[in-house]
């Protein structure tokens, strides 16, 4: 079974192509991926210090036949299925996926089968080497975090499809927050690899920042204060343009351990509250590295499995919707292509 999957929510146009053997899921199942294109707008919006959903919109037009070209070469060979992010997302992102989705369902007359984005950053972790063939009832219920730069959200898994939220961000996304601390250390965008860099020469210790919401009872996130934490640390600090490297490598160390504070305890205590087995961070934030080691001494201590995934799937890619396609499949009916439409604002649970 091959299924094509494509990805517009934000700023990513990206295709692939995954085989199945089966069309269903099995322990031995092996996703083999044939192709995972994903053409980068990050050069385009730095120059805004974020997304412009329009500029966005405007460039996923321009290429998304050429990205598809890609990943269904070199010997074309027409897939079974088609899985399209259907949302969330910024909506005139979605709908060039959508739109270009549907035509080529129509076309090649097969099924097409809308696919949550936050659902495919969960599974993602599926496509690594050494956790593909984990699923269900093995590591289930779980506690699922997806952290990105538009959304921080926990879940509890039961199941493939079946999701309950327990806690999201009340103003902030992580993500975001990443990219407006960078704003304001001069720091450039994407905010998140950058201050993850400075952080490694800074010492975390040095300035405490806010954990915001850490003793609530909730499992809610804010990252506004702490971000609002470092404009105020800075203003007090020195006039801006005046800092030394070793100030910026501090502050990115601070901010950084104090969202992984948050986050990791947060998580852990949500595992053993609702007794799950097994922790799943998806999301592109979850390339974070002092994030991934504090979360895997923490859910080692707690007796939990831990599952997050390879670096080339913590972004948006369409390696993950294709996957999040298959284990979708039955939602999936050639025809229905004229039902499908985008939807902004679609929660996973």
């Amino acid at each position: 079974m091959k299924i094509l999957g494509i990805e517009t929510s934000c700023d990513e146009t990206a295709a692939a192509m995954l085989q199945v053997p089966s069309t269903k899921f099995q322990a031995t199942n092996k996703f083999q991926i044939l192709s995972n294109i994903v053409a980068s707008q990050a050069a385009i919006h730095q120059k805004y210090g974020g997304i412009v959903p329009e500029v966005a919109a405007r460039k996923h037009i321009e290429t998304i036949i050429p990205v598809i070209q890609g990943a269904l070469s070199p010997q074309f060979q027409r897939p079974d299925l088609i899985a399209v992010t259907q949302g969330p997302g910024l909506i005139t992102a979605l709908q060039v996926g959508v739109q270009t989705a549907k035509t080529l369902a129509y076309v090649w007359n097969i099924p097409l089968v809308g696919v949550n984005h936050l659902e495919a950053h969960l599974w993602s972790h599926l496509l690594n080497q050494d956790t593909r063939y984990k699923i269900q009832e093995t590591i289930l219920p779980a506690i699922g975090l997806v952290i990105s730069g538009g959304h921080t959200e926990m879940v509890l898994v039961k199941g493939v499809g079946r999701y309950q939220l327990i806690g999201r961000t009340r103003d902030d996304a992580v993500g975001e927050a990443f990219d407006k601390v960078a704003k304001l250390l001069g720091l450039g965008y994407p905010g998140g690899p950058i201050i993850s860099h400075f952080a490694q020469e800074g010492d975390p210790d040095k300035i405490i920042f806010p954990r915001p919401m850490l003793k609530s009872p909730d499992f809610d996130f804010s990252f506004s204060g702490v971000k609002t934490a470092v404009k105020y640390h800075l203003k007090n600090l020195i006039p801006v343009g005046n800092l030394s490297q070793a100030m910026i490598n501090d502050v990115c160390a601070g901010f950084q351990q104090a969202v992984v504070d948050v986050l990791v305890s947060k998580t852990v205590i949500a595992a053993e509250k609702y007794r799950a087995k097994s922790v799943i961070l998806g999301g592109g934030v979850s390339a974070n590295q002092p994030l991934i080691k504090e979360l895997s001494k923490r859910t080692k201590d707690s007796a939990l499995e831990f599952f997050y995934p390879a670096p080339e799937f913590t972004g948006d890619n369409a390696a993950m919707v294709a996957l999040a396609g298959f284990l979708n499949q039955k939602k999936a009916q050639p025809g229905n292509w004229q039902k499908l439409a985008a939807q902004a604002n679609w929660s996973l649970a």
